[in-house]
Formats: C-alpha cells, structure tokens, sequence
C-alpha cells in the first residue's frame, strides 16, 4: 500500500508534541510594563530572580513556592531591622535564610557585583535604584539582565496594580497577581467612598514614625506614604503646612505639633532591632506590650493639653503596613479612628488575619494596631 503522503511517520508524529510545546514556548515570550513605563521582555518566566526591595510584596505575589525562583535579595532591612518578622518567614520558607544578601547594609543599596555573580534572569528594583546619575543598576543592565522597577512608596493605586501585575507576569502567578491588585483596588475604593461620607468634617491628624522613643521626635510624612494615606481619606494632616518641603518624611518641629492641635495622633510601631525606646508591634506583640510601649508619647512637654490627648485618640499602627499590599488595612484603621461611623461594621484586625491565610505562608498572630 503506498503510504499517504500527507500522513506523518510515527516517529515524526511521537516528536509532533515536543515540537509544538517549542513553538509555544517561543511564542510565549513575555513583554511587561513596569511602573516606570518601561517594556521589559523576557523569553520566558525568571528562574533566577535577584530581589532589591518589596519582599513581602513579592512573596504574597508568589507564594512561598515563588522563593524557589529567587537567588539573591536585600536581606538587612528584613533580617535586621526587622529579625522578629524574618524569623516567622524563615519558618515558612528556610531557603530565606541561605540565600546571598545582594545589599549593603543599612545604606539600602544594592551591591551590583553581588548581583552579576549570581547570574539571574531578572532583577526586580525600587525606582530610587535605577533613577538618577547614580544608578546602581548601571552594570547590571550593561550585562543585558533584565530589570523591572516596582513602586509600592508611591502609595498610589495606579503603582501599587501595576508593580504587582508586573511581578506576577514576570514570575509566572498571573492570576495570583491579578487577584491581589483587584483587592487592592477595591478595598481602596471602598475606603474612599466610606470617607467621603463624612459630610465634610476634616479632622486634623499627626502621624510619626515611633522608632525612636517619646524624647526625641521621628519623622512625620507629606505627600509620601502616611502623608498621602491621610490625604486619600480627607483627613487634615498637619505635617503639609509644618513641614516646608514639597513631600518627605522628616520631623516636624515640638512646638509646631503643639500649635496645630491634632485631634488624632497615631504613632507607628513594629519589631525593630536595636530600638530600645521603640513602640512594639508585630507578630510577637501582646496587646499590653504594644501599649505600654506607646503610652510613654503622652508624657512629652505640652501633649497633655492636645485635642487628641484628651479625647484618648491616641493609637499606634504597624509601620510595615505602609507601601506595601496591605495597606489598605492600616488605611481601613485610621479612617475607622476618624469616622467611626462610616467604618462601624468594618474591623481591620480580621482584614489582616484573612490576608495572612489567604496570601502569606505565615500564621497571624500579636499586635499589629491599637488605641490607648
């Protein structure tokens, strides 16, 4: 019988499969839109991942399983500022603990020799490292290794999507990563219609970074992070008229907060290494821990007569809820101080427990915000 000529041999037919996963595989190369604009391709997703910042992001964003793909990050202000934390992760992904720190330090910056060493696929950056004359990200892009810039500082909605979009496409979690930005987005959204309720009452706010203890001021923030948190919900933060600069966190002075007159003061907390004087939060926080901590504040020269003081709205927030995924919970908190009412049937202490079992591969326990 003469064979049909248009009917392939059984070798070329048992080969057919492994040739079209090649072909789709070439066309699945990946073209991503960072938070900069910039189009990054990659043939397919990063194996070898080097991380500069946003670790939490990053491992709600991937999963545990997503640390297999990562040879090298920024481990100080994790593993060191913040050991209590780092401990939990370790935990729940050992590998953490013997991956090569690609930093230097406190200084925060990322160590482009360390980097090119561990030959990865992709490098994922805060825009501070790769604008400016001083990039540091300049040898790493001479070598040809991608480089995709994540925004979580901004603490807009626009970056906070499309950071963890392109973080998900560069990894692989797509779907993950879409979940995540249409919460975020929509908790926000909801946050902001809730605060927009309050028949324009506009309650003046002082926030400060509570790191270093009641006698010596931390910084403050405007138009950055806590400062564009509070404009977000309305409320009148001091730091924009005490404060010269345009946006920052720096400290204002005492006897400004004493002349503005906040009727809410909250004070950031965490499980800061080396801060003796901090206010304590985190996962191995109690409750009375965290106050005692806090209660200290209220001792400082002329904050006995403070509006705030005397209403007993004096309350402290994780700091490590700021630029990141959740925070929209330490938003849902503060707006919930300022507008009760609005926010009565919302509780962020829940928000945060079911972000845990939803997204990070750590239980959730301790303290993480509280009023005096």
């Amino acid at each position: 019988m003469t064979r049909n000529p248009f009917r392939p041999t059984r070798r070329a037919a048992l080969a057919m499969p492994f040739v079209l996963g090649m072909a789709a595989q070439a066309r699945a190369a990946i073209t991503i839109t960072d938070v900069l604009g910039r189009q990054v391709s990659l043939p397919k997703p990063a194996e070898r991942v080097v991380l500069a910042f946003y670790l939490e992001e990053f491992t709600a964003i991937g999963g545990a399983i997503g640390w297999d793909r990562v040879v090298g990050f920024r481990k100080h202000q994790w593993a060191v500022n913040r050991a209590k934390t780092y401990e939990r992760f370790v935990q729940a992904i050992p590998r953490l603990d013997t991956l090569p720190d690609v930093g230097l330090g406190e200084n925060e910056v990322l160590v482009p020799e360390r980097v090119l060493e561990l030959r990865p696929d992709l490098v994922v950056v805060p825009p501070w490292a790769i604008q400016g004359s001083g990039a540091v990200t300049a040898a790493i892009e001479a070598a040809g290794i991608p480089i995709i810039v994540a925004d979580y500082n901004a603490q807009t909605v626009d970056k906070h999507v499309a950071s963890t979009l392109a973080i998900g496409q560069a990894i692989g979690a797509k779907g993950r990563a879409r979940e995540l930005a249409d919460l975020y987005r929509d908790r926000i959204a909801d946050i902001g219609r809730r605060a927009q309720a309050h028949r324009g009452l506009k309650p003046k706010v002082y926030i400060e970074i509570g790191w270093l203890g009641p006698n010596e001021f931390g910084s403050t923030y405007k138009n950055t992070m806590w400062g564009r948190m509070l404009d977000s919900i309305g409320a009148d933060n001091i730091a924009n008229e005490a404060v010269a600069q345009a946006a920052g966190f720096v400290p204002i002075a005492p006897e400004k907060v004493l002349a503005a007159r906040p009727e809410h003061i909250f004070i950031t907390g965490s499980s800061w290494a080396n801060r003796p004087h901090a206010v304590r939060l985190g996962y191995d926080v109690d409750l009375d821990t965290a106050r005692q901590t806090l209660r200290p504040y209220l001792s400082r020269p002329g904050w006995s007569e403070l509006p705030a003081v005397k209403a007993g709205n004096v309350c402290t927030v994780e700091h490590s809820l700021i630029r990141s995924l959740t925070d929209w919970i330490s938003l849902q908190y503060i707006a919930k101080q300022l507008y009760p009412e609005q926010f009565a049937d919302i509780d962020p202490v829940n928000s945060l427990k079911e972000f845990h079992e939803r997204y990070l591969p750590v239980g959730f326990t301790g303290t993480w915000m509280a009023k005096l």
